[in-house]
C-alpha cells in the first residue's frame, strides 16, 4: 500500500515561538560574528537548551585556507571548536529569547579536545552540541560538542562559556 508522509516545513517564527531551526538571518540576529568569523550556516535542530545541531558548509574560499595549508587546505581545529561554540550560542539564543539582545559569549575553558579527521573544502561539517551544565538565568554554561563529516568524527570537545549581554 501507499503510505503518505507529511513533512512540516519550517515557518517564519515570531520571537516568542519555540524555535526548532535557525537560518542565517536568525543566526545573525543572535550572534555578533560576521565574515570571516561567522562559522555556521544554519542550525537544523534545536531542543530548548538541551541539544542543537549546526551545519557548516566548508568552502575553499575561506580565508584560513590561504595559509593552512596552501597546497593541502585543512580547516584548523580551533575553527571547528569555535563553530561548535557558535552552534551552542544559537541554541541558547533561540531557547532563552536572546534574539537581537546583543549577546556575547566568551570561552572560559576547552577540555577533552580531540581531532580525528581532516576537514577539507567540500565537506559538510555537522556540529552537535549538548548542554552539560547551565540553566536559564545563569551566565556560565558547559557543553559537549561533536563535529562529524558524513557520520565520521572530525573533532570533539567539552567547553565552558560565559554569556554577556552588556
Amino acid at each position: 500500500g501507499f503510505i503518505a508522509l507529511y513533512l512540516r516545513l519550517p515557518e517564519r517564527h515570531s520571537m516568542t515561538d519555540k524555535l526548532l531551526t535557525a537560518d542565517i538571518d536568525l543566526i545573525q540576529k543572535i550572534l555578533p560574528h560576521r565574515y570571516p568569523f561567522l562559522l555556521i550556516d544554519k542550525v537544523i535542530s534545536i531542543d530548548g537548551t538541551k541539544t542543537a545541531t549546526g551545519i557548516k558548509n566548508v568552502t575553499f574560499n575561506e580565508p584560513h585556507f590561504q595559509g593552512h595549508f596552501p597546497r593541502t587546505p585543512i580547516m584548523p581545529g580551533v575553527i571547528i571548536v569555535e563553530a561548535m561554540a557558535q552552534s551552542a550560542a544559537v541554541m541558547l539564543g533561540t531557547a532563552l529569547d536572546l534574539v537581537e539582545k546583543n549577546l556575547l559569549v566568551y570561552f572560559m575553558s576547552i577540555d577533552k579536545c580531540k581531532f580525528r579527521r581532516k576537514v577539507i573544502p567540500g565537506d559538510v561539517l555537522k556540529l552537535s552540541v549538548t548542554t552539560l551544565r547551565g540553566k536559564p538565568g545563569g551566565k556560565v554554561w558547559r557543553f559537549a560538542g561533536l563535529a562529524t563529516v558524513s557520520g565520521e568524527m572530525a573533532a570533539e570537545a567539552e567547553f565552558t562559556a560565559m554569556m554577556d549581554m552588556s
